[in-house]
């Protein structure tokens, strides 16, 4: 079969440029010469606030098994597929508080400009100063044709309150550009399907193009009839979902609170699942092969009723390690977060990827930050970095620590940290696209981390 572009072989058949969303990432479409046939590796990075608790959070070390702690037992099935790095801080240093450097320079791997958002420190801080290895990475994939995808990123949000400052953002797309993500799955469902403005005309994308679709699906392989299904039927669900939430008043629990305490709602899981679902709708129509997913925010105060936690996040990661309730409630927080990273890697691993025997998992590689080592120190240093999938060059099933061990007479060993700007180097690496150094050249010293 003749290779050219989908829209052009779209218009050939006599159906509408709308059909695109639905068969973009189908092989089949345009035969074994398509410039997105062959293998496709694929980046999300997940973010979810405030540190988490180091004890019950890292496993043993050891190059050859995993053995889960409480908060990522709910990754037990995909043990195999998992590994995490400790030994990694962010050495970024400069204005801002640590929340901010924390969240603003985790991405980007540069100082925060100077600027008149003041934090917890002493001196005020602006945006972050460099482009972050998501939109890099973007970049690059999008300056070559194999590679480049519909948007090329997506940036997905979850409960991330609307405003706008070096806590709340962590994708740049380059020196004071922030990014804000979506979190409102209506809009990104528009984004994704369609052009709608609102609710109601939102719904029925599918019902527009259904005629197009039994044009075109004469023409698909049937594994590509089945992962067409499976977006229709996702789109169907969602306009569902959509409809039955408009239809019904979302009441707060509690009256009057602390503004500065944010509202999540006790949909918030479901509001999760819909986002990790067009996160997977997305990837597998390769829409894009880069995707964001940020929980809340860095110095985030949301109150997680569904986990039967009433106090503010933040205000809980600052209580000291003897107060075993706050504990308690941390571990459940973060077991949350690491449940939907698992919710994810099952989506993944349950999806056929298009033109192979083996599924979407084993193409993608999904990396959970954290702006923070520990809530109430404000530790930059071993923060929480836990890999599930695949990817060339990163071998997964084991825990390691990267920090050197020094030794001193009398005195507890000292570790020598390893600066996250090599981390993203190594993943940079993992996605085909290497890279001599990446934000702050002096932290990029040794190169991409070995992960083999």
């Amino acid at each position: 079969m003749k290779s050219y572009d989908r829209r052009s072989f779209l218009r050939d058949l006599g159906v509408s440029a709308a059909l695109a969303p639905f068969v973009g990432g189908l092989p089949s479409l345009l035969g074994a010469e398509s410039p997105t046939s062959g293998r496709k590796q694929r980046l999300i990075v997940m973010f979810s606030p405030n540190g988490t608790i180091p004890e019950e959070f890292w496993p043993e070390v050891s190059e050859d098994s995993l053995s889960f702690k409480r908060i990522l037992e709910p990754l037990e099935d995909f043990r195999d597929r998992t590994l995490t790095l400790r030994g990694i801080a962010n050495q970024i240093r400069g204005d801002g508080d640590g929340h901010m450097r924390g969240m603003s320079c985790l991405l980007t791997g540069t100082e925060l400009l100077p600027g008149n958002i003041q934090g917890g420190g002493n001196t005020p801080a602006g945006w972050a100063g460099g482009i972050s290895i998501d939109q890099e990475l973007r970049n690059r994939l999008q300056k070559d044709e194999v590679t480049r995808t519909r948007f090329g990123s997506i940036e997905f949000g979850v409960a991330v309150p609307n405003r706008a400052d070096p806590w709340t953002r962590m994708c740049y797309a380059g020196a004071d550009k922030p990014l804000a993500p979506i979190s409102d799955p209506q809009q990104m469902l528009a984004k994704l399907y369609g052009d709608a403005k609102d609710a109601k005309t939102l719904l029925g994308i599918v019902d527009g193009v259904k005629d197009d679709i039994s044009r075109v699906a004469k023409k698909l392989s049937s594994e590509d009839r089945q992962m067409l299904d499976e977006h229709l039927n996702l789109v169907r669900e969602m306009e569902i979902e959509l409809s039955q939430a408009g239809q019904k008043e979302i009441v707060h629990a509690f009256p009057e609170i602390d503004p500065a305490v944010e509202l999540v709602d006790d949909n918030t899981p479901q509001l999760s699942r819909m986002q990790l679902d067009l996160l997977v709708s997305s990837m597998a129509n390769d829409m894009t092969r880069v995707g964001t997913l940020q929980y809340m925010r860095s110095v985030g105060q949301a109150r997680m009723h569904w986990l039967d936690v009433q106090e503010g996040h933040h205000g809980l990661s600052h209580e000291p390690d003897g107060n075993m309730d706050s504990r308690e409630k941390l571990i459940r927080i973060n077991r949350w977060f690491a449940g939907e990273l698992a919710y994810l890697a099952r989506r993944l691993s349950e999806t056929p990827e298009p033109g192979s025997d083996g599924t979407m998992l084993d193409h993608t590689l999904i990396v959970w930050v954290n702006e923070l080592g520990k809530g109430n120190s404000h530790t930059l240093n071993d923060i929480p970095i836990v890999m599930v999938g695949g990817a060339p060059g990163i071998r997964m099933g084991r825990s390691i620590d990267l920090a050197k061990r020094i030794e001193r007479k009398g005195k507890e060993d000292k570790r020598e940290f390893v600066s996250h700007n090599r981390l993203w180097m190594s993943v940079a690496a993992a996605m085909g696209q290497p890279l001599e150094s990446f934000g702050n050249a002096d932290r990029c010293g040794g190169g991409a981390l070995d992960l083999s």
